[in-house]
Formats: structure tokens, sequence, C-alpha cells
């Protein structure tokens, strides 16, 4: 059985595995509707000399929700970026232990981004801070961070916790 389908078993890590395919979904649904509006604003500026307003505003917020969504589900399933030239020649045991450390330490990262966004949106809402062009409300992409930033922070305490109290695949077949 595979890294991947070991951090699916049992209830937690089937919860977190919908979750983050719906954080994904929700991702890319707001991925979708900023190119849809991009191509629109591209044609009318075009053709019609009638871009939508604010549209690179739009772009950037939706950009930060977009992020924030991805990350849980790249993080789920082990597909961020990882450096393994020192680690090659390590035991399988060595190996793990490394994973979940990097798994752990990634968690308190997401766990401080998502609080320092938070507390962000609360200081954005308080002082009414608003896009230049639209006038939206800054504080909404905020809070709407937050949650696929929690979510990735309980990802990765989860994998941490497995990598750390599951024993590697060929110690289990021995």
């Amino acid at each position: 059985m595979s890294s991947d389908n070991r951090m699916r078993e049992g209830p937690v890590g089937r919860a977190l595995h919908v979750l983050c395919d719906v954080c994904a979904v929700v991702g890319g649904a707001v991925l979708i509707a900023m190119a849809v509006m991009t191509v629109v604003s591209v044609i009318g500026r075009t053709f019609f000399d009638a871009p939508i307003l604010g549209d690179v505003e739009l772009v950037q917020l939706g950009l930060a929700v977009c992020v924030a969504t991805f990350l849980p589900y790249t993080q789920f399933r082990s597909a961020n970026i990882i450096v393994d030239f020192f680690t090659t020649r390590a035991s399988p045991r060595t190996q793990r232990w490394m994973d979940g450390l990097g798994c752990l330490l990634y968690a308190l990262m997401t766990a401080l981004i998502a609080w320092r966004v938070y507390a962000g949106g609360l200081l954005s809402r308080e002082n009414q801070e608003a896009s230049m062009l639209m006038n939206l409300p800054i504080w909404l992409p905020y809070f709407l961070m937050v949650p696929g930033l929690v979510l990735c922070t309980l990802v990765g305490l989860y994998q941490a916790v497995r990598y750390w109290t599951t024993p590697p695949e060929q110690e289990v077949q021995a």
C-alpha cells in the first residue's frame, strides 16, 4: 500500500481526504471564475473598449484564496517538492522520522500563517479597508483563506503523527 493510501486509512484520514478534496474543488471553482472573468474582460477591452472594472483586483484577491484552498490538497497527497538528496541512503525508519518532522514544521508554519491572516482580516475589517477600484472589503478574502490554511495545518499534524506511529511498508511486510 502506498504512503498516499496509508494516509487515507481510518476515520480521520478519510475525513481529511474528503475535506481536502472539497477545499480543492472550491479553489478550482474560484480559479475557473477568474479565468472566465479575465477572458470576458480581455474580449471586452479588445473589441468593445469596455473591460471589466477591477478585474486585476478580483484576480489578485481570488488567487490568494486559490492558493490557500489548494495547499491542503497538495499536502495531503505529499505532492509538495522535497529535496531528498541527502536522505536517499537513510533507512526507511530515518526517512519516515524526517518526513514526520517536515510535516510538523509545515503544520507549524501554516498555523502561523493562518493566525496572521486571520489577525490581518480582523484588522482590515476594523479599519474598513477596501479595494481601490471596486471598493470591495479586503477582509473577505483574508477570512476565505483561513479555512484552507487551518485544514493544511491539521493535515500536516495528522501526517506527522502517521509517519511517527506507522511502521514503514518494508517493516510491515517483513
